[in-house]
């Protein structure tokens, strides 16, 4: 695909470029989509995390419509405070997104996000070093299963009988992409999908069947 005569259009380097190591570093293949936020005066940034996960951080400026490149590529033009838009490679994003309309369902703590994304990577440590029940297993199987944990179960108030499942992989998403600061992390839904938003960015997924949200110590609805 020819690449247009026009520059990337985004403004919020730093943020952008922040983004873009984090990406590169958990796969140095990965593609970064870019998408203008209608009447804003700014860009969200998507992309697919190596545990089928989308993150996605939104920064200043306007990028020329709705383009797809390498993340490694955008970062390294950004890095040379250039401004032009890398090579398209639009034909290689193949992920649904989010509707753009969500309704939160609850808000946690950061700091309880953290510990419970901090839990989950000593569990894992330990499983890989001592076993479990005494039996080894592999990295990978662990890591799936891990992922796949429900960490938090959210039971909305307006549908008591429809709770929120919050997986483990949604919790690692939004900590390693460095997305927590200081406030809460909001727990949303859109369609059949379920995100985490936290100050700088979110983390969303569409595994989760039937949402819940419920970390040991915490009572989601105060």
């Amino acid at each position: 695909m020819t690449t247009p005569a026009t520059g990337h259009g985004l403004d919020g380097v730093p943020d952008a470029g922040a983004f873009l190591a984090r990406l590169v570093r958990l796969d140095p293949g990965t593609l970064v989509r870019l998408r203008p936020v209608p009447g804003t005066g700014r860009t969200a940034l998507w992309a697919r995390l190596p545990w089928d996960v989308l993150a996605v951080r939104t920064v200043s400026g306007t990028a020329p419509g709705d383009v797809t490149v390498a993340a490694g590529d955008l970062l390294a033009e950004l890095s040379a405070g250039g401004d032009a838009l890398p090579r398209r490679r639009d034909d290689g994003w193949r992920w649904p997104l989010p509707p753009a309309a969500s309704r939160a369902v609850e808000a946690l703590p950061a700091a309880e996000v953290e510990r419970i994304a901090a839990a989950a990577a000593g569990t894992l440590r330990e499983a890989a070093t001592h076993g479990v029940a005494g039996r080894a297993v592999g990295q990978r199987a662990l890591r799936d299963a891990l992922l796949d944990h429900v960490a938090v179960v959210v039971t909305p108030d307006e549908a008591p009988d429809a709770p929120v499942e919050v997986p483990q992989r949604l919790v690692q998403g939004l900590v390693r992409m460095g997305f927590l600061g200081a406030g809460n992390v909001q727990v949303r839904v859109a369609g059949r999908w379920v995100g985490l938003v936290g100050p700088y960015g979110a983390a969303w997924s569409r595994k989760v069947a039937g949402l819940a949200l419920t970390p040991i110590g915490v009572h989601p609805n105060g």
